[in-house]
């Protein structure tokens, strides 16, 4: 089984925390709305920019923060392929794996820049950077969680598991 997923990079720098990715003082709205804010903090065009494809690149700790899901699911809404951080903070990594949200740690993201174009291989750890033309090795997701990936988030892929409609 193989999991490729190709895209566009924005780039981003270290302790991108959840107020960044989703503001909070957005969270009443839907999340079509809360999208428009998503990472205006330190990108005030994201949400203009970004296309459905798209890859995150960024340092230490991604993710860092409160526990809420808006997060995700305003990158999500905006279609984004994968996330790919020197790290992530715990519970970013695991609420992305249940939304359905690629993540992929890989040690050095310098290699990579802004608006190259990458090439992500979640089973096999994979990164290629079809713009420089090089290969680098990044977190191996297990098969169970590309599956849940691959359906969409934990809740449809229990579904799938417990042969619910």
């Amino acid at each position: 089984m193989s999991f490729i997923i190709k895209g566009r990079v924005w780039k981003y720098g270290n302790n991108i925390n959840t107020d960044i990715i989703s503001p909070g003082q957005y969270m009443s709205l839907p999340i079509e709305q809360q999208a428009k804010h998503a990472m205006e903090a330190i990108d005030p065009t994201f949400y203009q920019k970004v296309q459905p494809g798209d890859i995150i690149v960024a340092g230490d700790n991604f993710g860092s923060g409160s526990s809420r899901e808006t997060a995700q699911m305003v990158l999500k809404h905006h279609q984004i392929g994968a996330i790919v951080a020197n790290s992530f903070a715990r519970i970013f990594y695991r609420n992305s794996i249940n939304v359905g949200l690629p993540v992929v740690e890989m040690a050095d993201i310098s290699l990579i820049q802004e608006g190259d174009e990458i090439e992500i291989d979640l089973l096999a750890g994979k990164i290629i950077n079809h713009t420089q033309e090089k290969e680098y090795t990044g977190t191996k997701l297990p098969e169970h969680l590309i599956e849940m990936v691959k359906l969409g988030g934990l809740e449809p892929y229990l579904a799938k598991k417990l042969g619910i409609s």
